[in-house]
């Protein structure tokens, strides 16, 4: 069977029956009793979850520190009805929480439980953050707020008092500056906290050290205190005088201002100006700032002022020192307009072919695909286009389609406001004919960048004047006799693009590196195949998981699908798309007891991201491209090794079945849109993918012509779940 969806039964039947508490112990384990649990848990805490994956369905946000029974719910009662399992984890990861509860109870209705699980806790005060720890479920999540217990009867205030010291003159006052203790004691329930704040309306702050106060002039501070049971003292305050120490000071402050925000095409700013006043004084100090806007009434200055009224604007401004020098006035004039309406509106695309038809509607010997794109509001900043599920590339000028074949160009376009249109498609077909000849490229490359073997040079992978890209130019998939000769051929190469002005000095350089760091046509580069695995982390890396399940590195050297990782998907080789070419692995079937895995190699695919399937990104390998079946089991699906899935069947006599846990030597053929299976060696399979030769009818939603597909695309293995375990090793391909 393809991917596809097994749905809430796999669920059941994999995760039923298990519950796990790390770090804690599920009190049903031990028989525990609700009338125990009221005994050892003044607060039980219950969380729901059900169909949605989400969010939970209820859960707490607060609770009062001490012993707890936390409750756990995904039943049938509470509204799941899928079977799928959910947890309820604390994180114990995150210093910013609480890490003292490591709860990880897993539960769904099919399990020993029915799905309601319970453990004791005792919880301290602070946070704890809680969520689901299964991988897809989204933000279901949040925080759980613990405060101190107690308090009992404590109905009375704490008791505060504030001490001012500093050096004081004959008046009274404080020189340079006061300093202002603040105390608070309560004998109920303990002091929660100290706050204090400075004149009359001034903010209320934490206090946790002496205030200093150092502005000369007359003040006021503020304070108050509360006590754990939530009871407030009256608040108090404490007044004084700052006089400036004797100084000979008789210069101003200097002062400066300076307009921010983001300007029009005229210098106006748009929503809103932010007026930043700085002053310094080298002799007593800065005493204060002040600030009008207009003709408005000064304004002690304490931030940056920000000014949001549409029309024209002064702020005024001026500072004092310690010793009672007033610089003069000074004011910085703006204006502030109102920004026209955000551009939301992507532009609008359009593709036209044209070329010569046969009376099949195919073109020619090619195709030209003209592109455009309209943006009445900000304008079009690029246009792009992917060709045959190939990466997207920068529209400059029509594209020449040359190749005989199916082919679908993608386009889509971006403003200069960043609204980019949803990708279109246009597809079409090629056929051989009179006309202009295609351009006789030694390879099919249309990758964004120059690539030599394995190594990216990041120069742009541009169009020559003959029509073909520097990677064609290169043939590094060629199978070369020796390295020197490579090199050679690579100098003699970029030595033409430098003289024609395709690259310059420094990309020459980089290119040529390059081509002797790939090791190209060196002992081991033989028969023309390349490298995409060869046991190694870094061949690994290249490649990249879509959907559900995983693979991973084993330690002989292949790819093994994951035991533990549930789910349905691919892992597929983005580096670049094939035509026609030559695939050859080895898999081995290491399903557990005494079935038999269910695996296949997918081909001739499209891009998988920005793909109309990307939300479901491993279907694009199936409705786009073919499955070449993995499945030696006698019974069930009947499309077995060799199969190309529900398009030509082979059965398990032709399929060369070798026992489990053997490696099996895999190679496939496309030509055009002929396929050929081999299995050790043997030629098992031949089919031609015409259209006319369907076993099992192409799905609704299959973009293809009665099942036909593409000219050429991407590779990819496909995983089915923790149970039919497959490996593969020795991945090579090579370009017919």
């Amino acid at each position: 069977m393809t991917l596809g969806r097994r749905g809430a039964s796999l669920w059941t039947a994999l995760l039923a029956a298990v519950v796990m508490v790390v770090g804690l112990t599920s009190a049903a384990a031990y028989g525990t009793t609700d009338d125990d649990r009221q005994a050892g848990a003044a607060q039980v805490l219950t969380w729901t979850a059900g169909d949605p994956i989400d969010r939970y369905l209820t859960f707490p946000t607060t609770a009062v520190a001490g012993p707890t029974t936390i409750v756990f719910e995904n039943s049938t009662a509470t509204g799941n009805t899928t079977g799928m399992p959910h947890t309820l984890t604390f994180d114990v990861s995150d210093p910013e929480y609480n890490n003292d509860v490591p709860l990880n109870i897993l539960a769904n209705p099919g399990d020993a439980n029915g799905g309601k699980h319970s453990v004791e806790v005792t919880l301290t005060p602070g946070r704890y953050l809680f969520k689901c720890t299964i991988p897809g479920h989204g933000q279901m999540q949040g925080i759980l707020t613990v405060t101190e217990g107690g308090g009992g009867d404590d109905t009375t205030a704490p008791e505060t008092s504030a001490q001012v010291t500093g050096d004081r003159n004959a008046d009274g006052a404080y020189i340079g500056q006061a300093t202002v203790a603040i105390a608070a004691t309560d004998e109920g329930s303990g002091v929660e906290k100290v706050e204090y704040a400075l004149g009359a309306d001034g903010p209320w702050q934490p206090y946790t050290a002496p205030v200093v106060v150092d502005q000369v002039g007359a003040h006021v501070l503020r304070y108050r205190a509360t006590d754990k049971a939530g009871n407030t003292a009256a608040e108090k305050s404490a007044g004084f005088t700052v006089a400036a120490p004797p100084t000979d000071d008789t210069t101003a402050p200097e002062t400066s201002a300076t307009v921010s925000g983001e300007k029009d095409e005229e210098g106006a700013y748009l929503d809103m100006a932010t007026v930043t006043v700085t002053a310094s004084d080298t002799g007593s100090g800065v005493n204060t700032i002040e600030y009008a806007v207009g003709d408005g009434a000064w304004q002690p200055y304490t931030a940056p002022v920000m000014v949001q009224e549409a029309g024209a604007h002064t702020v005024r401004y001026k500072a004092t020192d310690k010793a009672g020098n007033a610089a003069a006035e000074k004011s910085v004039s703006f204006t502030v307009v109102t920004p026209p309406d955000p551009d939301t509106t992507a532009p609008v695309t359009a593709a036209e072919v044209a070329g010569t038809r046969n009376s099949d509607g195919a073109y020619i010997t090619s195709a030209t695909v003209t592109l455009s794109a309209a943006d009445t509001e900000s304008g079009v900043e690029k246009i792009e286009y992917s060709l045959d599920s190939g990466p997207y590339l920068a529209y400059t000028t029509p594209v020449i389609v040359d190749r005989v074949g199916h082919h679908t160009v993608l386009y889509r376009a971006t403003d200069k406001a960043g609204n980019t249109a949803g990708a279109k498609s246009v597809s079409f077909s090629v056929a051989e004919g009179g006309g202009v000849p295609a351009p006789s490229c030694p390879e099919f490359d249309e990758r964004l960048t120059v690539i030599v073997g394995s190594v990216d040079t990041g120069v742009p992978n541009r169009m020559t004047s003959s029509r073909c890209t520097i990677n064609e130019l290169i043939e590094d998939e060629k199978d070369w006799s020796s390295h020197a000769l490579f090199l050679k051929h690579v100098d003699t190469v970029v030595d033409r693009l430098l003289a024609d002005g395709v690259i310059d000095t420094r990309e020459h350089r980089k290119i040529y590196r390059a081509a002797k760091q790939s090791g190209i046509g060196k002992p081991g580069q033989t028969e023309g195949y390349r490298d995409l695995f060869d046991g190694t982390q870094e061949t690994f890396s290249r490649w990249q998981h879509v959907g559900g399940g995983r693979f991973q590195l084993s330690a002989d050297g292949a790819m093994t699908s994951s035991t533990t990782v549930p789910g349905m998907g691919m892992l597929w080789f983005p580096q670049r798309s094939y035509g026609d070419f030559s695939l050859k692995l080895q898999w081995r079937d290491d399903a557990p007891g005494t079935g038999n895995a269910n695996g296949g190699v997918f081909v001739r695919f499209p891009y998988v991201h920005d793909n109309p399937e990307e939300s479901r990104p491993e279907w694009v390998a199936i409705k786009y491209g073919h499955e070449i079946q993995v499945l030696d089991r006698p019974d069930g699906d009947m499309y077995k090794t060799g199969s190309v899935y529900g398009f030509d069947r082979v059965g398990l006599a032709g399929a060369g079945v070798t026992p489990k846990g053997t490696w099996n030597d895999y190679e496939i053929r496309v030509e055009g849109q002929h396929y050929s299976v081999f299995r050790n060696g043997k030629l098992i399979n031949e089919f031609d993918n015409t259209g006319g030769q369907v076993f099992q009818p192409p799905r609704s939603d299959d973009p293809g012509t009665d099942g036909r597909r593409y000219a050429s695309g991407y590779i990819g293995l496909q995983v089915h779940g923790t149970t039919d375990v497959i490996s593969y090793r020795n991945i090579r391909v090579k370009e017919l």
